[in-house]
């Protein structure tokens, strides 16, 4: 196709968009109803009250864990040289099981894990878990930040970050205070016995949350299921969040920018710098490989109880089905490997600290509900995807990405997009794999908004 055909092509497409944006409009702001999501009815009197929290898991259940452990391994040998094209690779997660049975010590990371403060308080009728760290003996103007993490993550993914994010800087007039909740359902918190609790009700749970703590304003940093759920408070609550900073930008709810994103594969260099192209270009391989990555989502979305029977009653099939996630979102090119380059990144033991948080609590069901929970008509009925987020808002892209999306695109959710950064390093889980990376572009975008 000849240059001066391209840009002719595109000067039309672009014409074309332009008319589009100047005559659409966003749709209204959705009025969501405030539910309770407790058993029962609402009670005339709310038990409002914030207490210290310590995890304490019996022995019961962790003898019954590691009889579960040894009593079979009936697993099915791998294809000869799959890695983990196949899935978790049946040779490794013979590893895991010896290292889970005979060299990981639940009472030690125990006692890690409340070596941060930890707090209970009932929203909405539920029993809600979160992590709370205040700086020590600062003269700094410290600044709320809400961590939202996804899923299969947990609370666990934000410990090596909270450090770096509460630490004082010399070249900042701030610090962090974070507040880093379990999503409702996942791990240590409550989870919902009526259907209907998605994203979009998570949004106001957790900002019930934030008020309950004092907070008028906050920021709120998240990935995978956290910048979803983010975004909706950033859109529902401009008033309230300060600023929103994503390591995953949801899919841009919007026929123009999907029409303009098709269109860029003609000339991908208008919309993406020319050295970092070939991560949203050419979209074919792209979009299959979304397609192989989200089976697990079609089933979640559709019938969560039925695979949730399977991963409640097997702790090894528990921890393939989550640590294949932490495989192939960190770095696909490791998939060649038997253990999927799993250890590249993270250790044995923090693996399976995430692992615990699900095995423990037996909230895998109710985790994976949240997608049948958001991806519905219920939720598509709202429109929120499609309205406009005026806060000011910050993106770190990480190369390994499921999905990555011009800042062009962006734009057309985020109508204050302040910084959109390329990570050097990186994937799916952003905080756990590369948290001084992802330290760093929140302290940056903080203070691109405090000096507004």
């Amino acid at each position: 196709m000849g240059l001066f055909f391209k840009f002719f092509l595109c000067s039309g497409i672009l014409s074309a968009v332009m008319f589009t944006l100047m005559v659409q409009k966003s749709p209204p702001l959705p009025q969501i109803v405030d539910e309770w999501w407790g058993e029962g009815a609402l009670p005339e009197t709310e038990d409002k009250s914030i207490k210290p929290f310590e995890i304490n898991i019996s022995d019961e259940i962790l003898v019954d864990l590691n009889k579960r452990l040894n009593r079979s391994d009936r697993t099915v040998a791998a294809l000869d040289g799959v890695g983990f094209h196949y899935g978790f690779n049946s040779q490794f997660i013979e590893t895991i099981r010896d290292f889970w049975s005979n060299s990981y010590s639940w009472k030690k990371e125990e006692a890690y894990l409340n070596s941060f403060p930890q707090f209970k308080t009932n929203v909405a009728g539920l029993d809600i878990h979160f992590i709370h760290v205040q700086p020590a003996n600062t003269t700094k103007r410290v600044l709320p930040l809400l961590l939202v993490h996804g899923w299969p993550g947990s609370f666990v993914e934000f410990l090596k970050i909270i450090p770096m994010l509460t630490e004082e800087s010399e070249n900042e007039e701030f610090v962090f205070e974070i507040i880093a909740p379990s999503l409702p359902g996942y791990g240590f918190s409550q989870a919902t016995r009526k259907p209907g609790m998605g994203a979009i009700q998570l949004a106001l749970v957790f900002d019930k949350l934030m008020t309950r703590l004092g907070f008028n304003n906050y920021y709120v940093q998240g990935g995978d299921w956290g910048s979803i759920i983010g975004t909706h408070m950033a859109t529902l609550y401009p008033h309230r969040i300060t600023g929103l900073h994503v390591n995953m930008v949801p899919m841009v709810a919007s026929g123009t920018a999907n029409l303009k994103l098709i269109l860029g594969s003609l000339w991908p260099s208008m919309l993406m710098p020319s050295d970092k192209v070939h991560l949203v270009y050419p979209l074919l391989p792209k979009y299959a490989y979304i397609l192989q990555e989200t089976g697990y989502a079609h089933l979640q979305a559709t019938k969560p109880d039925t695979i949730g029977m399977a991963l409640s009653d097997s702790p090894i099939g528990l921890a393939a089905y989550i640590l294949e996630k932490f495989a192939t979102w960190t770095d696909k090119s490791k998939m060649d490997q038997d253990n999927g380059g799993l250890l590249d990144k993270f250790t044995m033991t923090e693996l399976l600290n995430n692992v615990m948080i699900y095995w423990v609590t037996n909230s895998m069901t109710s985790a994976m509900r949240l997608y049948s929970e958001t991806m519905n008509i219920r939720t598509m009925q709202t429109k929120l995807d499609e309205i406009v987020c005026t806060v000011p808002t910050g993106v770190a892209n990480f190369p390994e990405e499921l999905f990555l999306q011009p800042k062009s695109i962006v734009e057309h959710k985020f109508g204050n997009l302040m910084s959109y950064n390329f990570m050097e390093r990186g994937g799916h889980f952003g905080a756990f794999e590369e948290p001084r990376l992802l330290a760093t572009d929140v302290r940056n975008f903080v203070q691109m908004v405090e000096n507004l």
